[in-house]
């Protein structure tokens, strides 16, 4: 499956990848992060029960914290 994050084009297995699993995989903890996908805002109580789907485009925003 193939699909579009951040502008770029990214490879995933052909298993069900969900946005929770995506996050999980880049080490993004979902607290901190905005996910628009195909122009819509995901919630973040959605994120374990939306699946990606071969085509998606994906925007991903994280906060870092510093100082």
């Amino acid at each position: 499956m193939n699909i579009q994050i951040n502008g770029r084009s990214v490879d995933l297995s052909d298993k069900e990848t969900t946005i929770a699993d995506l996050l999980e995989s880049y080490r993004i903890r979902n607290k901190i992060a905005v996910v628009e996908r195909n122009k819509e805002i995901i919630h973040k109580a959605d994120y374990e029960n939306t699946k990606l789907s071969h085509g998606d485009t994906l925007e991903i925003i994280h906060f870092v914290g510093g100082g």
